[in-house]
């Protein structure tokens, strides 16, 4: 049994990775942190492979493949991700465009190519790594936002389709809301609700993947957050957000 797992080095995709490891599957790890990755690849008690790879360069993407397609991979975790806050007007582009490269194109690129042999054995498991912010405008945090939304809407089309195509590889997407990881000190955001622990959400997602379970929403709190938004207009959930939005940016910057 084999996982790939993309930014394993820190957060949930550190955490999945070691209780994968714990189940007895081998590790293929994908990272930029080299140090981080070879200090798991010392830790980790199964066979672990490393790949140090920015995953917001194309180039990049294709070569992870070619070094895993005859690995037989049983389970893809696209989770490499990160996000940035403030006005899009002001936020800068080309950060803009290597988020867009690594929270979409890396994960429409590796699903894609990893589909294709998955299905030719009609196995394995594919966990996209979204956020409860796909359900959501996102004002101040437009670009990320609607990263989360293409993951989760790129995951349930995948998954009718190999419905209909009776097809034995479960596709599943992972949406929480905050979690205690270094999102939040990328993003440049305090969370304004306790984030849930990483390791709670890493081993409450894979079990739920391997229950076959679609759309993957941690703790009870998030769940009800969720189902009462699909009441309220898009006009009016972008100003509830834009207003705790602007509350985090104020707690970060006051610090």
């Amino acid at each position: 049994m084999k996982a790939l797992i993309t930014g394993a080095s820190s957060g949930i995709g550190y955490d999945m990775a070691y209780y994968l490891g714990s189940l007895g599957y081998d590790l293929i790890l994908v990272a930029r942190n080299k140090a981080k990755l070879q200090e798991m690849q010392k830790d980790i008690s199964t066979n672990v492979k490393i790949i140090v790879a920015d995953l917001s360069i194309e180039s990049k993407l294709k070569e992870v493949y070619v070094l895993c397609k005859n690995e037989n991979i049983d389970i893809l975790i696209n989770n490499a991700g990160f996000g940035i806050c403030g006005n899009f007007d002001e936020i800068d582009l080309n950060t803009e465009m290597e988020m867009i490269n690594t929270n979409i194109r890396a994960v429409h690129i590796l699903t894609k190519l990893f589909l294709k042999d998955m299905k030719k054995r009609d196995s394995g498991y594919i966990l996209n790594v979204a956020s409860s912010a796909a359900f959501e405008p996102g004002p101040l945090m437009a670009t990320y936002y609607s990263t989360k939304a293409y993951v989760l809407r790129l995951t349930t089309s995948i998954y009718e389709e190999l419905r209909r195509d009776k097809s034995k590889v479960v596709v599943s997407c992972l949406c929480p809301g905050p979690v205690d990881t270094n999102f939040n000190k990328t993003a440049g955001v305090v969370f304004s609700i306790k984030p849930l622990d990483s390791k709670y959400v890493s081993e409450y997602a894979i079990k739920q993947m391997f229950k076959k379970k679609l759309i993957i929403i941690p703790g009870l709190k998030m769940k009800v957050s969720v189902f009462f938004t699909r009441f309220l207009s898009t006009k009016f959930l972008a100003r509830i957000i834009y207003k705790i939005q602007k509350k985090k940016l104020k707690v970060s910057r006051g610090r």
